[in-house]
């Protein structure tokens, strides 16, 4: 009976272990799928479709592995999903931020040349002028 005991024991702490480390993957999984949903926002579809599609592929299945109970490959999996999506977040950023350095080059060049259009051009220099002078004193013979 003692015997029994003690693997039902152990049944149970290896049960509850199981439970304890399950959290994890699905925190992980929760963190990629914020990660996504940012990257979204940031219109990542559009500008860094590559890296969202793998992010969402890999969020995918670290949700299928947690389904499963597998959690080594599902943290792996979120881990993985959460990296693609920062990428495709910072990717889209830089797209952004690009397009606004062209369009803010293309305002100065618009407005320069507006001014240089609109103001008049600046009074001619003039000339210097020859000023008299005496003539210089040749030496006298003494």
């Amino acid at each position: 009976m003692s015997t029994l005991r003690v693997s039902m024991s152990a049944a149970a702490l290896l049960g509850l272990a199981a439970c304890a480390a399950s959290p994890v993957p699905k925190e992980k999984v929760a963190v990629a799928q914020a990660s996504v949903q940012r990257a979204e926002q940031a219109d990542a579809q559009e500008l860094a479709p590559a890296e969202l599609s793998s992010a969402r592929d890999k969020l995918a299945r670290a949700e299928q592995a947690v389904a499963a109970h597998k959690d080594a490959p599902a943290t792996m999996l979120a881990e993985q999903a959460n990296v693609d999506a920062e990428l495709a977040e910072a990717v889209a950023q830089e797209h952004r931020s690009h397009r606004a350095v062209v369009e803010l080059d293309a305002s100065l060049n618009a407005l320069r040349q507006e001014s240089e259009h609109s103001s008049p051009p600046p009074p001619p220099t003039p000339a210097p002028q020859p000023q008299n002078q005496a003539p210089a004193q040749q030496p006298q013979d003494e």
